[in-house]
């Protein structure tokens, strides 16, 4: 199959446990809760979402042929040494195209592979790393992983009902907009009253990288 990016990049990975991390990104184009066109926001699942995952005209995205070009267009992407290879598939939501081919492709070329999706479809049990970030009014399919990442707060949606689950991380990450300074309080607040639950904050957006 062909695959449809964004972008394609290296960074750092600014959220979540691997906070800090050198990594490539791969933003793939498309998700199943938002259109991600302004107009449809108000009648999404997903309203809160603050990335431009619409076409393949970011850096570095395009739509490859197949697994093996992707792959090496990652790889191409690395700028470090040998060791420590990491890949993150994000999107939108990866997982409505990342696949059996190109996990493999990707793996072949030395890379951990990490997964950033809503929870609404299976990861392959290929992955190394999947972050699950729960999206209220969606179907949560994906119940276990390594990290469990909830944009906080989301009216229906408290944490507790994921406590549970078999989770290494859970994380409240405070929800961006206009209300953000209150939602980072009020998650410091649950934080502190509930130890099981740590603070993601958005360090990239800090220090000014993609």
């Amino acid at each position: 199959m062909s695959y449809a990016v964004k972008e394609l990049f290296a960074t750092l990975q600014g959220e979540g446990a691997q906070a800090g991390r050198a990594s490539v990104f791969c933003r793939f184009a498309g998700c199943n809760l938002w259109s991600g066109r302004e107009q449809d926001r108000a009648t999404a699942t997903c309203r809160f979402c603050d990335t431009d995952f619409v076409g393949i005209d970011g850096e570095g995205g395009g739509r490859f042929a197949d697994a093996a070009a992707l792959a090496d267009a990652i790889a191409t992407c690395w700028v470090g040494g040998a060791e420590e290879r990491y890949v993150v598939f994000t999107g939108g939501e990866p997982l409505l195209q990342l696949d059996a081919a190109l996990i493999a492709s990707v793996h072949a070329r030395g890379f951990t592979i990490a997964v950033e999706t809503n929870g609404t479809l299976e990861a392959p049990d290929t992955l190394d790393w999947i972050c699950v970030s729960p999206k209220q009014g969606a179907e949560f399919r994906q119940r276990a992983g390594h990290e469990l990442k909830l944009v906080y707060p989301q009216p229906g949606l408290p944490p507790q009902q994921f406590e549970a689950l078999e989770f290494r991380h859970f994380f409240l990450q405070p929800m961006d907009g206009p209300d953000q300074a209150a939602n980072t309080r009020d998650a410091v607040a649950y934080c502190l009253a509930h130890p099981k639950w740590r603070l993601s904050v958005q360090t990239h957006k800090m220090i000014g990288i993609a």
